[in-house]
């Protein structure tokens, strides 16, 4: 038999009501205040008609490769992994890390012979994609690693063959037709210095200057149709459409000499290749960029990326690839010499006794 008094339910019951008022009323208020609430959603800054704004100075340099190098287990980077990555980058890269040049200095002593002509300008460390290290761009396959088929390897491995036979020969970064470490792509991947990129809007195109090689990506926003096949520029044929505040590329005709290289590893598009892309502001100072590869000659699968674009400080520079390049030359007329050398190395043959008594 219960113990409690009839005359308690009802007044317990209101009590109970009244309590779970108070409550909710205090939730509604701490939301107000934002106490607890989780922080609203970024919407990235829109242009004058409307559309999202990637306008801006942006650079992508980062230790991170294409692919995953071997010393790392995932596609995010521990600790210890990403200081062995640094450690032993840096060991290869030797005077190439010497500080830049302070233009409050006088001009550097006479040498006989540079030692390094180049310099390293790029973040040395692995970049981060919501607060995590990634070890590789490449996120799908899971391994990290460009699945090519037995034709995209023999393919890959005739596109980067060097000879010096003659200048078409020689890559095309060295004839400065592309850039080095290919920061035009597409897709557009992090090289070792210059690597910077403008990017200006309109209704109808989007343009992306590319500081290296003094490049400019055009993309076509009103218009999704490729151009003929047999019309094959430098960096395909792009266009482009919103998807909500993502900005989705598609490239095609990609010319068959315009090889991909990327620290880590790089690639060749069959004439078959598609390239797609996605552009996300996520903060006044990122965007996500990502990119897929289809190409179902010279690849297992799509494979997948992403990659961080950071505001930079800027200016761009221009980029006079050919001015004082005597590098071409050189490198042709030094293997011709070299062929002489070897030439001129060569045992003379000698006549055979039946040739002498022939000549008797």
């Amino acid at each position: 038999m219960s113990n409690a008094n009839p005359e308690s339910a009802p007044r317990l019951a209101i009590w109970l009501a009244g309590l779970a008022a108070v409550i909710l009323a205090l939730g509604w208020a701490l939301a107000g205040t934002g106490a607890h609430a989780a922080p609203a959603p970024y919407r990235a800054p829109r242009t004058p008609y409307g559309a999202p704004d990637l306008q801006g100075l942006w650079t992508n340099t980062a230790l991170t490769f294409m692919q995953r190098p071997p010393i790392f287990k995932a596609l995010i980077a521990t600790d210890q992994e990403a200081k062995m990555m640094q450690a032993g980058f840096q060991s290869q890269l030797g005077d190439l890390l010497k500080p830049t040049v302070d233009p409050k200095l006088g001009a550097p002593p006479v040498v006989k012979e540079a030692p390094q002509a180049d310099i390293i300008e790029m973040d040395l460390h692995l970049a981060r994609i919501d607060g995590q290290m990634r070890s590789s761009w490449i996120v799908d396959p899971a391994d990290g690693k460009i699945p090519f088929t037995d034709a995209g390897k023999k393919a890959n491995r005739a596109a980067n063959a060097e000879t010096f036979d003659d200048p078409e020969s020689r890559p095309m970064s060295e004839q400065c037709l592309t850039a080095v470490g290919s920061p035009e792509g597409p897709p557009m991947m992090n090289t070792g210095f210059n690597g910077n990129y403008q990017i200006v809007q309109t209704p109808g195109f989007i343009a992306i200057n590319i500081e290296m090689n003094h490049d400019v990506r055009i993309i076509r926003m009103l218009d999704r149709g490729h151009l003929p096949a047999a019309i094959r520029p430098w960096m395909g044929d792009s266009v482009g459409w919103w998807d909500g505040d993502t900005l989705v590329v598609e490239t095609t005709n990609f010319n068959p000499k315009g090889v991909l290289q990327s620290l880590g590893g790089g690639f060749i598009y069959s004439p078959q290749g598609k390239l797609t892309e996605r552009f996300t502001r996520t903060a006044n100072d990122r965007i996500l960029y990502e990119f897929t590869v289809d190409d179902p000659l010279y690849f297992k699968r799509t494979w997948s990326a992403q990659m961080p674009f950071r505001a930079a400080r800027g200016p761009i520079y221009e980029y006079a690839c050919h001015e004082g390049n005597y590098s071409l030359a050189n490198a042709l007329s030094g293997a011709r010499a070299e062929e002489k050398l070897a030439a001129a190395a060569r045992p003379v043959p000698t006549a055979s006794p039946a040739v002498a008594v022939a000549k008797k």
